[in-house]
């Protein structure tokens, strides 16, 4: 392409600068081939004439389109040079505030200075898993490239981190490894990733330091190698440094400071634990003041040391060892102050007793005399001799500085060591990635070794990047099959040679430090020598003969040759080193104790502060270890160097340069100059110049396709978009060399893509204007014709007005008239009708009152006769009931006393053997005393009959004097309507009133006559006041309104209150069941931990037997949870499992029990309020409940003691049976019916115990007779407390009443109470009948019971000995069995009363505390039952019928889980059951072993079934059918044990039948909560597994996918988007999304969900959609343009239609997706003024401030028809969000889950109609 194509009017360029480093200018006149110049004008307007290099004649650089501009990548810029690089890193970094972008393969990280809230959990969270080219540039992205290339290559991978101090480099190592530790985890319980991240504190406090550009600028390079396992979990890490900067130890420049630890010692000298330490001040210690600026501004050194002894614990660092640190760092700091003087010119002295030194001393071990003298002093060593020499003062202090710098070394070596076993594993480590985070190229004024050994590592670093760099593009092309064509790339091997060949400048200083006399000097000269004219990279300065010039990849630099041989020798005084060796400081000996063995790989540089580094000369014992003590610095690092070098190269490297913005740490400010320099430094611009070498822009044919789809003919597009693509290219761009055609992209060179978008961007304008031509025509068109209908349709509504004006007129003129006349006559009548009125009134008022007062005293007479009669009455008959009951006891007692002593001596003479004849014949005269008795009886009951029936007459008798006393008061009433005649004297009395009046008026006419002229007077005033009145009452009005206006003002405001109350308490109710929710997930995940724990333990414990102990920490719940996870597999191991649920039975009893404590203990307090009201109310109706109370109780427990003696008799007779039988068959002699013989006695002996037996039946006849007495008195006493109660409310009712009306209700009320009293005493008799029918039939059948004993026994005696005994045994059989079944049947029915009644007096209790709170209504605690009447005997046996319950076996049990749960399949059985079926099987289980009265079978049955299905979900979690499946019949089951509990709150919707199936037993609540707890966690496990299915589709679906297509162009893409970590797989779209989404809610319908949870489940299931949706828009500035606001909007729209389509509109999905729609309105709206502003405040209230401001930053023209939105825009948005309280979190919470509830859904079928499908192989249940 022509230059005179490009080069055009209007074409914009860039042309350097000398501030600006490059400056935009616009070209006014067209280039053209030839022309010395080009005609600009620069953005401010102003003109200017660019003369071209007439050598060369280089146009300069064009500027890339706007649309480009702010690119993620720098390699998809159309044209690739420096001033596009520099332009699109500032605009990026001022404008958007984005500090991260890619090279490439290099991610560039400006430091902001600033902190900015984009590397929280949520942003890693955010990265992790995402492809790199996927998200906005960040280190996350270079960490999760790396971690996941390490993963899928097995490949280990390093991170090089590199830049100048302050640009920010430690802080991305940091970052780096804190995503490795949050993603990957730890593979040991030692929590090796926190030990990782702890190890950055300690490093950064004795590696760190302030420097004059950078706070924490880190003076040694380190490379952190974190190993990993074969599941990619962090198993420990290793650290190797690298030339620590030593002479900061002792020397620091203006506005530095020395290593953060010492001035963390110094703020912390005030605690106890550092006395000893004895330090202050840090101004007070040479080493911390020379820079004069000891405090960093924001830091608090104390907190940083805590900080640092809290790291060195985490790493196994003991308190012992930090204090000794501590004094060696202490000790340092004394060293530096110690003073040395001049004793001469040649020598030096140390003043006695100096306090420094002493503090040195004591703190290290040694003697003051000792370090005294050889700080002054050297020991010289010769052939023959060894003297020592005093040294001058100014080298006495070099040799101090010397030792500090060489402890501090070792201090630091020593830490480095220890980090580095802490963070060892024995574990085996699989792969690792390195983090290197070292120094960048340095250039200063001066420079010295540091700067050269620091230059030379980044000349190796560079060469590796470039052989990198090129090996990817050599790959790329090659995979695409494009003609590869070497690029020239520049190769900085001369340079390395020049430094490390032989003969190199680290060869010639080492030789020169070999030599005896060797100088710096001498040592320049050699290099002069050697290189100054054999390499052309080495130069002499010309003004100076003691330094060099090397050309460097960055930059040139000169070297100050002074110092260089001392700083490489590094030597330090031998005898120093032997006095700190003899110390008794364990620490400090141990420091040194590898003086003589080889120095490490990784040894340091020193500083530029240190002057005297000679080595100590080692004695000739040890040859050895001298030989290599003797390794130059230069050597070892070069050694190390080479070591990284090859760690390096055996990885895959990931490359991140970190960019120093300014000099003055301003936050987004950008230098470009100081940015141009570091970019050429850090070899960015080389990675762009390799680039743009080649083919730099690349496009997929289907990216290619959607972008230039507009340049495209409609018979140019064909089926194949590879060959559209083909032909549009060679009819575009006529050079084919310009771009190349691969496999699976279209490769471009520099520059293309910017004339295709010049092509695309013509297009585009001249189909905008045509547009825009139509639509203003037909604008212009529809506006005129609405104007002429307009006008039409005036002239016709003005002339109809008209006319109805004119009859409007009329008619009222008309109406006029006659509404004259009728309100003329409406005047005066009513004028006539007030005067009639007033007269009547007045009449009617007088006779009213009269009548009024003469009634009140008749009736308060009346009423107070009554009240007296009554309580007289009710006085005499309460004495009268306490003596009667009194009486009725005493009798029952001595009767009772009488009755034992009887029995008593009746026992003792049926016991003797010669009373036995005495006994038969006395016999038929007990049997009539019996008789005469029961007459006696019956007598007792005529009379109790007579009684009632007196008192049945009683109630009559009153009844009719109450009918009387109502007729009386009608004839009171009768009597007051004839009273009424009195009306005419009253009528007379008014004749005179108005004879009265008319002498009145008389009266009133005189003075009417003075009162005319006072009204003449008053008239004026009374004007005057009426204006005044006027104006008070339209402030009247106007305060009233304000009153009004503020009253609905407060009204309003109250309302808004109560809703944020409201809304507030819902908040804290969803986040208390979330916090519980939350806790339940990670108790799941604790148990799924130990489980896994104890499986490994039994897999490796396999050989040893013996059983697992539970620990005993668990809690109750746990242990139902995990007791019997290998319930279902261990069926041979039945007994261990026994033992098992035996245990965890234990624990639940005892939970139990505590419950039932506390509701005990809640229940007695409860009793003590009820009482403590029923003592302030009504203190007699206390003592007669207490009293019912009292009756019931006794007759409760006479029924246990008659039970459990009827089980005694039961098994006393069993006992003589058994007796018999084995006396029978032990003795068969002939002699065996002998009376003498034991079968005699034995029959004997049977015979006694059938009078006992009768003697017993007729005890219970009188105690029965003495319970039926005592229910008979305690009704009767109810029934009169009740007929005393309710005639006194009566009573007071009818001093309430004021007409005849009243009287009538009273008395229709009086009837009915009769009518309930004469029921409730025919339901008495009817009662008392039934029971004395009852005891007849009893007493009969013990008459007949006793004849038929009797007729045996004389059969018996006439029968032969042998059928004799077998007679009597055969019957004695039959009589026990029959005995047997008839008590087993009143035992069962003695059970089902005292439940009946144990319910019966909880709800009694309950109502006696609601009648004594004075209350009618009150809720029903769970377990309490409806009133019911009291039936305590004759309760019907139900019948035999299928009752909705199946039994199993014991043994059963297991099968029953395997089948029912483990084995069931949703897919396969379970789709064609009922839903719910497992549910509805297990419940009817259940309740048989609840009827059966088996807690055990509860317990484990309930237990087994919970560990079941974990055990099923774990096994198949990720299964969403299965987990679907279980959630349903969890939930299921849950309803069914609410449903069934007995509680009224859950039996409002039951049937009368499914009532009938209610528990009866046992209270299963604390299970209810087990199993719900069991709901949550598997609904939680169905959020995940939804989340898993949906996560890959939802950004490709959602966001990627055009659903509109052609709306929305793709941008070019760089070299990231080309090489994903994985390659794209099917691609996702909406209907993808929609069909998954249809496949849940149907899979869950068919399972029988809950439609309320399947709402709660759509509803998390939209705010995942629209969370991760949202998460990727902010982080991608690719995303954010309005064509995409636009396909957001319409897949929202799709996804409301869904939820119409499927009736869910109500379950707030909606609502969860409103931040999204208003991110994609926030991309649509006009983003210029300040109206625009405010509607975006208003609009987006769902965003935080974070979310708009990233959202408007990340903004992205799509077209050059799109704005950017403007700085000052984005600061006004800011402004008017800043009182905005909301979280400054910038992504939403993926991992959130709402809280579930599970409502109470009763089910309506009915468990006796539930069949069992033969599929489930449940045929060992049996239904009941």
């Amino acid at each position: 392409m022509a230059a005179s194509e490009l080069y055009t009017k209007c074409a914009r360029v860039w042309i350097p600068d000398a501030e600006e480093v490059w400056k935009s200018a616009e070209l006014t006149k067209d280039y053209k081939n030839g022309d010395a110049s080009l005609q600009l004008m620069l953005e401010d307007g102003t003109g200017l004439e660019h003369k071209l290099d007439p050598k060369t004649k280089n146009l300069p650089y064009l500027r890339n389109p706007d649309i480009l501009v702010g690119e993620n990548d720098l390699t998809a810029l159309s044209y690739l040079h420096e001033p596009a690089v520099l332009h699109n890193l500032k605009v990026r970094f001022v404008d958007s505030k984005l500090i991260y972008t890619y090279c490439g393969i290099v991610l560039v990280a400006i430091n902001p200075y600033e902190t900015l809230p984009i590397y929280g959990t949520d942003i890693i969270n955010a990265y992790s898993g995402q492809n790199m080219g996927d998200m906005d540039p960040h280190i996350f992205a270079v960490a999760e490239e790396a971690y996941k290339q390490m993963a899928r290559d097995e490949r280990n991978q390093s991170i090089i981190v590199s830049g100048e101090s302050g640009a920010g480099k430690t802080v991305s190592a940091k970052y780096a490894m804190r995503y490795f530790a949050t993603v990957s985890g730890s593979a040991s319980e030692a929590n090796v990733e926190e030990k990782v991240l702890a190890s950055n504190p300690i490093m950064e406090a004795i590696g760190n330091a302030k420097t004059t550009r950078n706070d924490n600028s880190s003076r040694f390079g380190k490379y952190i190698e974190i190993g990993f396992d074969n599941r990619y979990r962090i198993i420990g890490a290793n650290m190797r440094t690298y030339l620590l900067e030593k002479s900061r130890v002792v020397f620091q420049a203006d506005e530095e400071r020395n290593y953060h630890i010492f001035y963390q010692l110094c703020a912390s000298s005030h605690l106890p634990e550092f006395k000893i330490l004895k330090l202050s001040s840090a101004n007070d210690f040479l080493y911390t003041r020379q820079g004069r600026s000891p405090v960093i501004e924001g830091v608090d050194d104390t907190k940083e040391l805590c900080t640092t002894r809290n790291a060195f614990t985490l790493l196994g660092i003991n308190e012992s060892y930090q204090m000794g640190l501590f004094q060696v760092l202490a000790a340092i700091l004394h060293l530096g102050n110690v003073e040395i003087k001049d004793r001469d010119s040649d020598s030096s002295v140390i003043p006695p007793n100096n306090r420094h030194l002493t503090a040195f001393c004591e703190l290290v071990g040694v003697t003051y005399q000792d370090m005294s003298q050889w700080l002054c002093h050297r020991k010289l060593k010769t052939a023959t001799e060894t003297y020592v020499k005093p040294l001058p003062r100014l080298q006495a202090t070099n040799a101090r500085d010397a030792l500090s710098k060489h402890i501090y070394a070792k201090l630091f070596n020593w830490i480095v060591e220890h980090v580095n076993k802490a963070l060892i594993t024995n574990v085996k480590q699989h792969s690792f990635i390195g983090v290197l985070d070292i120094y960048g190229f340095e250039t200063f004024e001066i420079n010295s070794f540091e700067q050269f050994c620091i230059n030379y590592a980044n000349e190796k670093l560079q060469q590796q990047f470039n052989m990198h760099v090129f090996k990817l593009e050599q790959e790329e092309y090659m995979k695409e099959q494009i003609p590869w064509t070497l690029i020239d790339f520049y190769d900085n091997q001369p340079c390395i040679n020049l430094i490390e060949a032989k003969m190199g400048i680290l060869d010639l200083l080492d030789e020169e430090c070999k030599m005896p006399k060797g100088s710096d000097d001498s040592w320049a000269q050699k290099l002069y020598n050697t290189h100054l004219k054999t390499c052309s990279l080495f130069e002499k300065p010309r003004m100076s003969n003691r330094a060099f010039i090397i050309q460097h990849f960055a930059d040139k630099v000169e070297y100050q040759c002074e110092g260089f041989l001392e700083k490489n020798k590094d030597t330090v005084n031998e005898e120093q080193i032997n006095v700190l060796k003899a110390s008794k400081f364990d620490l400090l000996v141990e420091l040194f104790q590898d003086e003589e063995k080889a120095t490490s790989p990784t040894g340091q540089v020193p500083g530029t502060g240190g002057r005297t580094r000679l080595s100590i000369k080692p004695d000739k014992s040890r040859e050895k270890s001298s030989k290599e003590h003797k390794k130059t610095v230069g050597c070892q690092f070069r050694n190390s160097l080479q070591m990284l070098m090859e760690t390096l190269n055996a990885t895959t490297p990931h490359y991140v340069r970190c960019i120093k913005p300014n000099d003055f740490k301003l936050a987004f400010s950008f230098d470009p100059k100081r940015a141009v320099q570091q970019l050429r430094a850090c070899g960015v611009l080389e990675t762009i110049r390799i680039s743009a070498a080649g083919f730099p822009s690349r496009w997929t044919y289907q990216e290619f396709f959607s972008r230039y789809r507009v340049l495209m003919k409609q018979k140019d597009v064909l089926p194949d978009k590879k060959l559209t693509c083909k032909n549009v290219l060679e009819k575009l761009v006529q050079d084919q060399d310009k771009y190349q055609f691969g496999k699976t992209k279209i490769f471009f060179r520099a520059g293309q893509v910017a004339y295709l978008e010049k092509l695309r961007a013509d297009k585009l304008r001249a189909a905008c204007i045509r547009i825009q031509k139509t639509i203003r025509c037909w604008l212009a068109r529809k506006k005129y014709l609405r104007k002429r209908s307009a006008a039409i349709t005036i002239q016709r509504f003005t002339r109809g007005y008209q006319a109805r004006c004119l009859a409007k007129f009329m008619r009222r003129t008309q109406a006029a008239t006659i509404i004259q006349k009728y309100r003329r006559m409406y005047v005066e009548k009513k004028r006539y009708r007030q005067k009639q009125a007033a007269a009547l009134a007045m009449q009617t008022i007088l006779r009213a009152y009269m009548a009024r007062q003469k009634y009140q005293a008749l009736l308060r007479e009346h009423k107070v006769v009554i009240i007296q009669k009554r309580v007289r009455g009710w006085l005499a008959r309460c004495w009268y009931k306490r003596c009667l009951v009194s009486i009725v006891y005493l009798q029952c007692c001595i009767r009772r006393m009488r009755a034992r002593r009887e029995l008593k001596k009746l026992k003792i003479e049926a016991r003797s053997v010669e009373h036995f004849k005495k006994l038969n014949k006395g016999m038929e005269n007990k049997i009539m005393q019996l008789q005469r008795k029961i007459d006696e009886q019956s007598k007792e009951n005529r009379s109790v009959n007579e009684r009632l029936a007196g008192l049945e007459s009683s109630y009559t008798a009153e009844s009719e004097r109450l009918r009387g006393e109502l007729g009386r008061l009608r004839g009171v009433e009768e009597e007051a309507k004839n009273k009424t005649n009195q009306v005419s004297s009253l009528l007379e009395e008014l004749e005179r009133l108005k004879k009265e009046l008319r002498a009145t008026q008389q009266e009133k006419k005189t003075i009417e006559d003075w009162a005319q002229t006072y009204r003449d007077e008053m008239e004026k005033m009374v004007s005057e006041l009426k204006d005044q009145n006027g104006s008070l009452k339209k402030e009247k009005d106007d305060l009233n309104r304000l009153i009004q206006e503020q009253s609905q003002q407060m009204t309003e405001k109250m309302a808004r209150a109560i809703a944020q109350e409201t809304q507030q308490l819902e908040t804290d109710l969803n986040e208390e069941r979330s916090r519980y929710q939350n806790l339940l997930t990670e108790h799941l995940r604790l148990e799924e931990k130990y489980d896994d724990l104890k499986e490994e333990m039994v897999s490796s414990n396999v050989s040893k037997p013996g059983h697992r102990r539970t620990d005993s920490t668990h809690s109750s719940n746990e242990s139902e949870y995990t007791y019997n996870s290998e319930y279902a597999e261990l069926e041979e191991g039945s007994r261990a499992a026994e033992d098992v649920t035996r245990g965890i039975d234990t624990s639940l009893t005892l939970k139990l029990q505590k419950r039932l404590t506390e509701l005990e203990q809640e229940k007695q307090s409860l009793r003590n309020e009820l009482e403590n009201k029923e003592d302030q109310f009504q203190r007699a109706r206390a003592r007669d409940d207490a009293e019912f109370k009292k009756a019931r109780g006794a007759e409760l427990e006479y029924e246990s003691l008659k039970r459990q003696e009827l089980e005694s008799e039961n098994k006393k007779l069993k006992h003589n049976l058994a007796e018999m039988r084995q006396s029978l068959l032990g003795d068969a002699a002939t002699n065996a019916g002998a009376p003498g013989s034991p079968a005699y006695k034995v029959l004997l002996e049977q015979l006694n115990a059938s009078c006992e037996e009768l003697e017993v039946r007729k005890e219970e006849v009188l105690i029965l007779r003495s319970q039926l007495v005592s229910q008979k008195e305690a009704m009767h006493h109810k029934d009169e407390k009740e007929t005393m109660t309710e005639p006194s409310v009566y009573a007071e009712d009818v001093s309430k009443l004021k007409d005849a009306d009243e009287l009538k209700q009273a008395c229709i009320g009086l009837k009915d109470t009769n009518r309930l009293l004469e029921h409730q005493l025919q339901t008495q008799r009817r009662t008392y009948d039934n029971e004395v029918e009852a005891l007849r039939g009893e007493l009969q059948n013990v008459k007949e019971e006793n004849n038929r004993q009797q007729q045996l026994l004389a059969q018996n005696l006439q029968l032969p000995p042998e059928a004799r005994i077998e007679a009597s045994l055969q019957h004695e059989i039959t009589r026990l069995t029959n005995e047997n079944l008839d008590l087993m049947e009143q035992l069962e029915k003695q059970d089902r009363t005292i439940r009946k009644l144990k319910k019966q007096l909880k709800v009694y209790s309950k109502r006696i505390g609601e009648m004594g709170a004075g209350q009618t209504e009150g809720q029903t605690s769970p377990g309490q039952m409806v009133d019911e009447p009291i039936h305590p005997v004759n309760i019907p046996r139900r019948e035999k019928d299928f009752q909705g319950m199946l039994e199993y076996k014991k043994e059963d049990e297991l099968k029953l889980v395997k089948n029912l749960i483990l084995e069931l399949k949703p897919r396969g059985v379970a789709v064609n059951l009922i839903p719910g079926l497992p549910a509805y099987i297990l419940f009817m289980c259940l309740r048989h072993a609840d009827y059966v009265n088996d807690d055990q079978k509860v317990r484990t049955l309930l237990t087994s079934t919970i560990n079941s299905i974990k055990k099923i979900l774990k096994k198949r979690g990720d299964d969403f059918e299965t987990v679907s499946f279980w959630l349903a019949n969890t939930c299921r089951f849950l309803h069914c044990l609410k449903q069934y509990s007995g509680d009224e709150a859950f039996m409002k919707h039951n049937t009368q039948r499914q009532n009938e199936h209610c528990l009866s037993n046992f209270d299963l609540a604390e299970y209810r909560q087990v199993i719900s707890d069991l709901a949550i966690q598997i609904y939680q496990q169905l959020i995940k597994c939804m989340e898993n299915i949906l996560q890959p589709m939802i950004v490709s679906g959602m966001l990627e996918h055009e659903t509109i297509q052609g709306v929305s162009g793709v941008k070019p893409t760089g070299l990231r988007k080309r090489t994903s970590s994985i390659a794209d797989e099917g691609t996702y779209t909406l209907d993808s999304i929609l069909r998954q989404l249809s496949a849940f809610h149907s899979t869950m319908c068919q399972h029988g969900t809950d439609p309320e949870l399947i709402k709660q489940v759509v509803k998390q299931q939209f705010y995942i959609i629209g969370a991760v949706t949202l998460n990727n828009l902010l982080l991608r500035k690719d995303m954010c343009s309005w064509s995409k606001g636009m396909q957001i909007r319409y897949n929202v729209s799709q996804l409301e239609e869904w939820l119409r389509d499927k009736g869910l509109m109500t379950c707030g999905a909606k609502e969860t997706l409103e931040p999204l729609i208003q991110a994609a309105q926030l991309l649509q709206v006009k983003k210029k003024t300040d109206e625009d502003a405010e509607a975006i405040c208003s609009m987006c209230q769902a965003l935080t401030t974070a979310q708009i401001v990233k959202v408007l930053n990340l903004y992205t023209p799509v077209n050059e028809f799109e704005e950017r939105v403007s700085v000052a825009f984005i600061r006004t948005i800011q402004t008017r969000l800043r009182d905005r309280c909301e979280s400054p979190q910038l992504l939403m919470d993926t991992k959130m889950i709402y809280p579930v509830t599970f409502p109470f859904s009763p089910s309506s079928l009915a468990l006796e109609t539930i069949q069992i499908p033969s599929s489930l192989n449940l045929s060992f249940l049996t239904r009941v």
